[in-house]
Parts: C-alpha cells; sequence; structure tokens
C-alpha cells in the first residue's frame, strides 16, 4: 500500500523580502507541482529517490532508523534532508517508532532551477505525510517567510502576512482583465534565497516603506487597468531598487523594451513578471531568453 501527495509551486508576485519585516505579499500557486510517493518497506530504514522533470536522479540516499544516521556519502542534499525529517522526529516522535521502514520518491514537473519551490512544495509533502507542521519544517532548514508554504497549502492566490512567525492569510481573486499582457519570463540564472535574505536583513527598513509595499500589494490585486498595474510595478520595482541599492532588471538588462518588467522571488534571478502587448514574447527569444510562460498557462485553476 502506498500514499502520494501533492503540492503546487509557487510565486511571489509583491513584497519580495519586504514580506519578512510584515509587508503585504501577493502570492500565486502554479500549475507546476511536486508530489511524494511513500511506501512500507521491511528493512528498518528510510531509502529516498528524487527525480528532476526530465526523471533523472538528482538526490539518492538511504537513512537509517531510528536515528536518521545517513548511511551513504553525505551530499548537501542529503544533510538537507536529514535535518528536515529530523525535525519531523521531534514533532511526530510515533512516525519513526514503527517496525517498518519507508521507500520515498519525489517527483517534480518543472525545472528545479525555475525557482517556484522544489524545497517548500517537498515541505508541504512531507508534511502531510507526516502530520506535521509544514512552518516549523520551513523554519528548521531555511530564514523564509513562509509565503511558499502557505501558496501550496491554499492552491489559491492569496495576500500573505507575517508577525513574529505568525502566517496572516487571506485568499483573494487575482486574474487582471488584462492578463493576456502577463507573461513570465526566466532570466536563467538561479538565486540562493537564504544567501539574499542574509543581505537583506542588514539592511535598516522604514516601517512608511513596508506601509507603501503593503499599499501596492492591495492595489495591484483590485487593479483593472493595465496602465495603472504598470504605474504599480514601477513604484514597487523603484522602491526595492532603492532599498537594496540594485538596478532593476529593466534598467539592467532590458532598458529598450517597450513595456514594464518586475523581478520576483529573490531580486536579479529566476522569473521577472512581464507587462507587454501579445508579441512581447519574441523580444525575449531574441535576448536568448527561451523559457516564457504565459499568466494562464503558470497560474494553478485547479
Amino acid at each position: 500500500m502506498n500514499s502520494t501527495f501533492k503540492s503546487h509551486g509557487k510565486l511571489l508576485i509583491t513584497g519580495e523580502y519586504f514580506v519578512l519585516n510584515g509587508a503585504k505579499a501577493l502570492s500565486i500557486p502554479t500549475s507546476y507541482y511536486q508530489t511524494l510517493k511513500v511506501d512500507k518497506i521491511d528493512s528498518k530504514i528510510i531509502s529516498w529517490k528524487s527525480y528532476d522533470n526530465k526523471k533523472n536522479i538528482w538526490i539518492y540516499g538511504d537513512f537509517k532508523l531510528p536515528n536518521l544516521e545517513i548511511i551513504n556519502d553525505s551530499t548537501d542534499e542529503l544533510l538537507y534532508l536529514q535535518k528536515l525529517l529530523l525535525e519531523i522526529k521531534k514533532l511526530n516522535p510515533q512516525i519513526f517508532k514503527l517496525k517498518n521502514g519507508y521507500k520515498l520518491e519525489s517527483n517534480m514537473n518543472f525545472d528545479r532551477n525555475w525557482g517556484l519551490g522544489s524545497s517548500s512544495t517537498l515541505i508541504c509533502n512531507l508534511s502531510k505525510w507526516s502530520q506535521t507542521d509544514p512552518y516549523q519544517l520551513l523554519w528548521a532548514v531555511s530564514k523564509g517567510s513562509g509565503y511558499d508554504i502557505a501558496s501550496s497549502i491554499h492552491e489559491s492566490p492569496i495576500i500573505y502576512q507575517i508577525n513574529n512567525k505568525n502566517p496572516i492569510i487571506n485568499k483573494v481573486q487575482f486574474k487582471p482583465k488584462f492578463h493576456e499582457n502577463l507573461f513570465f519570463v526566466h532570466l536563467n540564472k538561479k538565486q540562493k534565497t537564504d544567501d539574499e535574505i542574509n543581505l537583506f536583513q542588514k539592511i535598516i527598513i522604514d516601517d512608511d516603506v513596508i506601509n507603501q509595499i503593503s499599499q501596492i500589494t492591495d492595489d495591484i490585486v483590485k487593479c483593472d487597468e493595465m496602465d495603472e498595474f504598470k504605474n504599480l510595478i514601477i513604484k514597487h520595482e523603484n522602491l526595492t531598487s532603492n532599498t537594496l541599492n540594485k538596478k532593476t532588471i529593466k534598467e539592467k538588462l532590458f532598458n529598450d523594451f517597450n513595456g514594464e518588467i518586475k523581478s520576483l522571488g529573490a531580486w536579479g534571478g529566476d522569473f521577472a513578471l512581464v507587462i507587454g502587448d501579445l508579441n512581447s514574447a519574441e523580444y525575449f527569444k531574441n535576448k536568448g531568453y527561451e523559457t516564457i510562460i504565459s499568466f494562464n498557462s503558470m497560474l494553478n485553476n485547479s
């Protein structure tokens, strides 16, 4: 008998970085996801395999029960998994006290370098299997805000806020009338979120900036006009640029683009949100950016 768990990825549309300081952030769940299949086995081990979107194994290893020692050569990925399993053991000790072991197999249908949540979807799946708190699992291994966990749990667009590690979540409708003019371009670069968070946490942020970001988030959710949406994006990009002392993606890479571009997630990598005409994709393809996904294709509509 086996059990299979599924969790959707995410994209943070507004509030990146600032959400750590209490700003409201808009997050959407993606149509892309990761599954975790769990089988009981007779051996007192946890046997792990992770497959990428091309069905190649990228993590393989065994953990000895009940202490969860790594049997194989340690890798960064296995040490990360070990941290998660040890936290599960702390939160639900009974799960590893049975006479059996487990075979766990994870599969994702997206490129793990896209930044859509290969870690957060894994954590959500592990929490579903182990009946543990996904936020506690996340914060055992990461300094993230938890918005990605909330997106995966709720499977709908949300406004996310955090107050002393207490998530505040409101489901919202987010599919602008002009959504056919919105698409996502992968910038061919993977950012390390925790490294970017460490840099951000050294910056002193005025409450006024946090309030402005929260207002932009509220306004973007309600926005019906594309020109207004573009202005809100520009305002958000300028606030982030000034705070981080970094050029915006448009200034840095696409200053001749006739539309607007907003960085997403850890600034400068992963995906960017583009607002342009229906032929804008050609502009990015001509510059060597091949991964271009429409708003409709990216958003989880299940």
